[in-house]
């Protein structure tokens, strides 16, 4: 299933595709995950250490294995520096790819140009980071330069807004805004949704976590599993925990 995947009306309803991080220094960590992993997993994400790291090589790689590539670079640059880059990540076979929704009408819609450019049949989505996991009310009115505190919600429907009418395929936003941008868009956005832990689990740098479970009533496509996942004693029973509460 790629980034186009249909979607039902119904939030849980909807395929619920779970992506493992691949928050690793180089292709032998990667290569560690993905064959303990096995067929527990179909889809990964590559990140800016890892891409730093390999370059597009690893996303061949991981493609050879038959495996879905996340590429999770956040974007934010001038529109024709963006669509170029966008353009090479779909050439080279991701299925999805970030930028910073926050980078403005102009740039969203020049990734999508640019995506669609390296990758005609569509298969690279374009997701538009809204607000960081591991930022809140407070971290986000720093950013911003403002006294009080920034309502976070009103923040990602802002930009969620501006994803969809430049034709992106999705957004990244926590499980806890996620409710209220389905209620906005409904299926037209899909929506990734990082900071998934397993019930119980530690949430590490992360302020806005959720479970897999939890995230899918809300309306995710997609959830990322880092640590959750790969720092676990067994992380194929982890990812076994993941799929059953998907069921």
């Amino acid at each position: 299933m790629t980034a186009e995947s249909s979607s039902s009306t119904s939030a849980r309803s909807q395929t619920v595709i779970p992506i493992v991080a691949l928050d690793v220094p180089d292709r032998m960590g990667a290569e560690a995950v993905v064959h303990q992993l096995g067929d527990a997993c179909g889809f990964y994400k590559v990140g800016l250490e890892l891409f730093a790291a390999e370059g597009p090589a690893i996303v061949a790689w991981l493609r050879a294995q038959g495996k879905e590539v996340f590429v999770d670079l956040k974007l934010h640059d001038i529109p024709n520096t963006v669509r170029g880059a966008a353009r090479s990540v779909a050439r080279h076979g991701a299925s999805l790819l970030t930028i910073h929704a926050s980078g403005g009408a102009e740039m969203i819609a020049a990734a999508v140009a640019g995506a669609q450019e390296g990758a005609p049949d569509g298969r690279c989505g374009i997701l538009g980071v809204t607000v960081l996991t591991s930022t809140d009310s407070h971290g986000l009115a720093a950013a911003w330069g403002r006294t009080a505190p920034v309502d976070v919600q009103e923040e990602v429907l802002r930009l969620a807004g501006t994803v969809a009418e430049q034709g992106g395929a999705g957004i990244v936003c926590s499980g806890h805004e996620a409710a209220a941008v389905r209620s906005a868009h409904g299926d037209r956005l899909g929506l990734l949704i990082p900071g998934i832990r397993l019930p119980g689990g530690d949430a590490h740098d992360q302020r806005r976590v959720m479970t897999p479970a939890a995230a899918a009533e809300a309306g995710a496509r997609w959830l990322i599993l880092g640590r959750a996942v790969t720092g676990a004693a067994d992380p194929v029973s982890a990812m076994g925990q993941v799929h059953a509460s998907l069921r």
